[in-house]
């Protein structure tokens, strides 16, 4: 009988962008141990797909559970076929600061680039 491969889903989480994460969770009070950010993928955008970032307590059943720069990441396995290789950042400058996500499995994206197309 061969063995069934899980697939997997790699995520990077930049330390600039784990410190924001982490100063945020710190904000929030009474989260478990077992809390992490959830990056989803969700439909929206003028593009097709737009990423959400949101803390939760615990993880979901089928999640995909990463651990990156200290910080616990909840990828559910709808998501996880967009966000392989994602790489996230923060970035503070003149326009602002937020979060960026560089995905190399994206085929174009809009011009103000919080969504994309795969």
């Amino acid at each position: 009988m061969a063995a069934v491969e899980t697939p997997t889903v790699t995520l990077e989480l930049t330390e600039t962008a784990a410190s924001e994460v982490k100063k945020f969770m710190a904000g929030e009070e009474g989260l478990p141990e077992t809390a992490g950010l959830r990056v989803r993928v969700v439909p929206g955008g003028c593009s097709g797909f737009q990423y959400s970032l949101n803390i939760e307590e615990e993880s979901r059943q089928g999640d995909y559970i990463l651990d990156q720069n200290g910080v616990r990441l909840f990828v559910d396995m709808f998501s996880a076929q967009y966000l392989n290789g994602v790489k996230i950042d923060y970035v503070s400058g003149v326009m602002g600061s937020g979060f960026t996500f560089t995905n190399p499995n994206a085929t174009g994206s809009c011009g103000c680039g919080s969504s994309f197309t795969a």
